[in-house]
């Protein structure tokens, strides 16, 4: 491990107990209803590190900037419903790209794009972008709908990956520009499993509401080895192979501890509950939900969302490295970590007592 990130946590992975808990060295403020803090993305300033700021989505509260101190810039707010009986704008995750900042907007089924600054951002998306899932507007308003996010520069693109709500589906869209105003062109979707062939040759099929699938949300693109790695929720972790215009076969390289037990919908309690003992065909280092992806200098970070937790890969061979907590952080959603000038890591804050927030960590 010879990453900036593995020297950072390695003298407190050898000095601290089995599960290491790191201290945040700043919070954000406390977002309440109807916002909600769920992911967030770190733009560096280039001409002045110090001066960089970090973005957070607040679903229907929109997408908030912030400065390394944790203080709030600006809030740009979520889209207004188009009309009385539609669903408003709702931002689920966000992800950088040099100067833009790609969001999903899950209440709409659009990507939305922000030119970003040391001030903030500011909308510079495409005003006819269409959905990314939906064929109509009706069809909008039953929210399978774009949900994860990732976004990367492959062989000379600029592109976004998008996980589709309640499905198994991602697709991956090519950016364009057109006068200053962006927008992005789906070219392939993949599929992924919700049924499963165990050790012992049954089928074990992911438990969930009649007529949704096991979503993906975490994703992270690794533009060094054009690999995304998606986290499906009850799943694990997949690493895809990935092209400016398509996908490669997806491998399962790490299953939460919860893959093959057997599990029944209650529809009383909206409820999926144990129905047989685990044969303990899962993972030994994922709590469910798997959830966000985060990758720096060959070290993937996942959260392990079900237990609050934090888990380090080696992605070379996605051995698993260690795991570790965020003090006073549960739930966590999403994460970002950049290295360099500035070394930052972000995550998502999802139990406030209050509310909902992020926290960094700076080493």
């Amino acid at each position: 491990m010879s990453s900036s990130l593995a020297l950072a946590l390695v003298p407190l992975f050898l000095t601290a107990p089995a599960t290491p808990v790191i201290t945040p060295t700043v919070i954000t403020q406390t977002f309440e209803e109807p916002s909600d803090a769920d992911d967030p993305a770190i733009w560096v300033n280039p001409r002045n590190t110090e001066r960089s700021v970090v973005l957070g989505t607040l679903k229907e509260g929109g997408l908030a900037a912030f400065d390394l101190n944790g203080r709030t810039i600006g809030v740009h707010p979520a889209p207004p419903a188009p009309t009385p009986d539609a669903k408003p704008g709702r931002f689920n995750n966000v992800d950088v790209v040099g100067n833009l900042a790609f969001v999903s907007d899950r209440g709409r089924d659009r990507i939305r794009v922000f030119q970003v600054d040391e001030h903030g951002v500011k909308d510079v998306t495409n005003p006819a972008t269409k959905p990314v899932f939906s064929k109509t507007e009706q069809e909008v308003d039953k929210q399978h709908t774009v949900y994860g996010l990732a976004a990367g520069h492959l062989n000379g693109k600029d592109v976004v990956v998008t996980s589709r709500r309640n499905e198994t589906s991602i697709a991956l869209l090519q950016v364009t520009e057109n006068d200053r105003q962006y927008d992005t062109r789906k070219v392939s979707t993949l599929d992924l499993p919700s049924t499963f062939t165990l050790p012992d040759g049954r089928k074990w099929t992911v438990c969930g509401e009649p007529g949704e699938g096991p979503q993906v949300e975490g994703m992270v693109i690794d533009e060094r080895t054009n690999t995304l790695y998606a986290a499906q929720e009850d799943v694990g972790i997949w690493r895809i192979p990935l092209r400016a215009n398509g996908f490669g076969k997806p491998q399962l390289v790490d299953k939460v501890r919860g893959w093959g037990a057997p599990q029944k919908y209650n529809p009383e309690t909206e409820e999926c509950e144990a129905d047989g003992p685990n044969p303990g065909f899962g993972g030994k280092w994922l709590e469910a939900d798997a959830e966000g992806l985060t990758i720096a200098d060959g070290v993937l970070l996942a959260s392990s969302q079900g237990d609050s937790r934090f888990v380090a890969y080696r992605t070379a061979d996605m051995k698993p490295l260690k795991d570790f907590r965020v003090k006073d952080v549960e739930h966590s959603d999403g994460a970002d970590i950049v290295l360099g000038k500035l070394n930052l890591l972000v995550v998502h804050d999802g139990e406030r007592p209050n509310g909902t927030g992020f926290a960094f960590i700076r080493f």
